[in-house]
């Protein structure tokens, strides 16, 4: 049997460290601003995306890669012998998967299988992460796909949005809502759910109030939790992020608690100061 590489889009959110250590192949979605399309963490970084935000007063559009850019990325492994398993961001919410699943029918059937997360960022890289294990040992694609159909309707995704301003700009919440929301300083709170992102709740007050919030929320499930990995996954919120962890360790007893930036993709839709943990449950 040959060797499985695992593939994912850049909207996964992992950590380069393990990205690299594990080898995993990531397909880059586009963020455009006007004429000018940008690969997502190749060509432009999350500072790089407010900085332009910033400067032209407007979000940028998000596009999938197309099934070129899949062909282009998944045709070395396929002459050299592997098989692929590609592990996308949620059919709800990109065309990715769609685009993923007409490169695979021009290659030989079998030979690289599209699995759909119905999920976003690190709630894709949980996924992606479970995949790799089991890859590494020895487990068959048909197997991994098996166990993936199992794991993901277990991963819990909840995010805190700090600011209405990008839902706003980018056609999510009206112009009223955000105006009462910025006053009110609400936060809301989105989970992901069926492979689609949910407004949970909003927290009224201080950003304090709110990450003690999402962390009462998800302390109140260590039980549940699978004990593997736990990410705490921000947009330019770093220090937050490892106050998080380092609460999330001593709490949960998970083997890791790792902290991830979000990408351009996924911080053009919720903005500066986002933060959010996820994990897998049992």
């Amino acid at each position: 049997m040959g060797r499985i590489k695992i593939f994912s889009d850049s909207t996964c959110d992992l950590p380069p460290q393990l990205i690299e250590r594990h080898q995993i192949g990531i397909v880059p979605l586009y963020v455009s601003f006007g004429e000018k399309a940008y690969r997502d963490g190749v060509d432009l970084h999350t500072d790089q995306l407010y900085a332009e935000v910033r400067a032209k007063g407007e979000l940028p559009k998000t596009s999938a890669p197309s099934p070129g850019d899949f062909i282009e990325a998944f045709a070395p492994f396929i002459e050299q012998g592997d098989d692929i398993l590609y592990i996308g961001i949620s059919s709800h919410l990109s065309s990715t998967c769609q685009n993923a699943l007409i490169a695979a029918g021009e290659f030989p059937e079998g030979r690289v299988t599209v699995f759909d997360s119905l999920n976003l960022s690190t709630g894709i890289g949980l996924q992606v992460m479970k995949a790799v294990h089991a890859a590494e040992a020895g487990r068959s694609v048909a197997e991994i796909e098996r166990m993936l159909q199992d794991v993901r309707g277990k991963v819990e995704t909840e995010f805190v949005i700090d600011t209405l301003e990008f839902l706003y700009k980018g056609g999510r919440c009206s112009g009223l809502q955000n105006l009462i929301g910025s006053l009110l300083k609400i936060r809301p709170v989105i989970k992901v759910s069926d492979g689609k992102m949910t407004p949970a709740s909003k927290i009224r007050g201080k950003r304090d109030k709110a990450l003690q919030q999402l962390l009462d929320n998800a302390l109140a499930r260590k039980e549940e939790m699978d004990g593997d990995i736990i990410f705490v996954t921000h947009s330019m919120a770093g220090e937050d992020a490892e106050a998080l962890r380092q609460t999330l360790i001593e709490k949960t007893g998970a083997r890791e608690v790792l902290v991830s930036d979000a990408g351009c993709v996924i911080s053009s839709h919720c903005g500066p100061q986002t933060i959010g943990i996820l994990f897998t449950k049992k």
